[in-house]
């Protein structure tokens, strides 16, 4: 029963990366339709069409320390759930660009919340054997709603005529809500109740419920983790956890640096700067999402037996090689196949190193009394640099007035050369997490 449990709330926990991964790309098959029954200009559709959803999540990232700390792992989560399907409801009846944005920006909030706190949580009920394994399920779900967002673009585009992207927005507010009803099934993680609670029977008892060997040692560990009063929120940037800020601000730094975002954002709008037709570009975009999720179900396999280092080594390289790729495929006009080809290989290169990878490193190399705090910190990062690179896509991508608008390899150019810092960085400056406690992680890098 205790396996059925594990299974259970694991995979609750991680259906908020489904609902993260749905809401973050749906706009994508929104965005032409938006653009021209609006008609706003490309700064406003850049700053608050495109991007608010990402603006919100920069504010839900960088505050989701605060609720996941003072009011549990398990109450946030539910209510991760109903800032998507408020937003889901909104975003399909809005009947102009401003409530359009308002709420985008709710859950926008609640994405941002969600990269805090399920691999806070996650990372706090797994084995140090699995966790690696456990944490990246919450990414897998994020790749699989982003699968499923392209899929269901591609099915509703026609099926309503000038009311699709009604219909791609609003769908989401459905497993929204089974998502809500699920997670009251979860249980508070006994850090937290020791952390927070100092409730050790309750703490015993969801150990007990994992699957520990030794509880007693468990508890001791988790107590002496937690015991020093330098750990609080207010001393995280005091100097004592330089090294896991650094860590964690350059992985989400690079994580946004390599396009990623850029690319799932607008993928049919390149796709079709490339000679696909509108409803082709949304086909391809399939092939994408199909990529992204078969490549991160490798990640998943790996992470806890080659490590952390490792798949960013060979993320990094794949990243080298398909944003140069697909840079020269733009410069020299190349066939769309061939485009897409490298296209795909770079959201394979993303998915086996950086996407399987980010979440997991971040929720570890924190120590127990500010992890939440940590992950908020490692989760704005990311978020911050996602909105901004967003929110000027427009300005270079825009049919009227972008800088690029005719061939944006120069863009591809400029992702490849960060790509290549991060593997000096991944060679010279990451540690490896795997098969280490959080306890013992705490104790090296601070």
């Amino acid at each position: 029963m205790a396996k059925n449990n594990t299974s259970y709330w694991t995979l609750t926990v991680a259906l908020a990366g489904f609902l993260f991964g749905f809401d973050t790309v749906v706009i994508s098959g929104a965005n032409l339709p938006i653009k021209e029954l609006w008609n706003t200009s490309p700064a406003f559709h850049g700053w608050f069409i495109m991007s608010m959803a990402l603006w919100g999540t920069v504010a839900g990232s960088l505050l989701g320390g605060i609720p996941t700390n003072k009011f549990g792992r398990k109450k946030t989560l539910f209510w991760i759930g109903v800032l998507y399907a408020v937003s889901a409801i909104g975003s399909a009846l809005a009947p102009d660009p401003y409530s359009f944005s308002f709420f985008r920006f709710i859950g926008g909030l609640g994405v941002g919340a969600s990269s805090v706190t399920v691999p806070t949580y996650l990372s706090e009920i797994a084995s140090k054997e699995k966790r690696g394994g456990i944490v990246a399920r919450y990414q897998f779900m994020i790749v699989f709603g982003i699968f499923i967002a392209f899929f269901s673009n591609y099915l509703l585009k026609g099926v309503g005529g000038d009311m699709d992207w009604r219909y791609m927005l609003g769908i989401e507010a459905v497993p929204a809500i089974i998502y809500c009803i699920m997670v009251l099934g979860v249980p508070n993680s006994p850090r937290w109740l020791l952390l927070n609670k100092n409730d050790e029977e309750a703490a015993r008892s969801v150990l007990k419920l994992l699957e520990t060997k030794n509880i007693d040692q468990s508890i001791s560990e988790i107590r002496a983790s937690v015991s020093d009063n330098s750990a609080s929120s207010k001393s995280l940037f005091g100097g004592k956890y330089s090294k896991p800020l650094g860590l964690a601000f350059l992985l989400a730094f690079f994580n946004q640096l390599s396009g990623i975002n850029f690319v799932l954002y607008y993928a049919p709008e390149i796709l079709e700067k490339a000679g696909l037709a509108g409803k082709e570009s949304l086909g391809s975009s399939i092939s994408i999402g199909a990529v992204n999720l078969v490549f991160t179900m490798l990640g998943m396999y790996l992470i806890d037996r080659l490590g952390r280092k490792t798949l960013m080594l060979w993320g990094s390289i794949g990243y080298i090689l398909s944003l140069s790729m697909v840079a020269y495929a733009f410069y020299a006009g190349a066939s769309s196949g061939f485009l897409l080809f490298f296209i795909c290989l770079f959201i394979a290169s993303h998915a086996v190193g950086q996407g399987a990878v980010i979440w997991v490193f971040i929720s570890e190399i924190f120590p127990t009394k500010v992890r939440a705090f940590g992950q908020s910190f490692g989760s704005g990062t990311h978020w911050v640099f996602a909105a901004l690179i967003t929110a000027v896509t427009p300005f270079f991508l825009d049919s009227d007035d972008g800088v690029f608008k005719d061939n944006p390899w120069p863009i591809f150019a400029f992702f490849a050369g960060f790509m290549i810092l991060q593997l000096l960085w991944v060679l010279f400056k990451m540690p490896e997490t795997k098969g280490k406690s959080l306890e013992a992680l705490q104790e090296e890098l601070t």
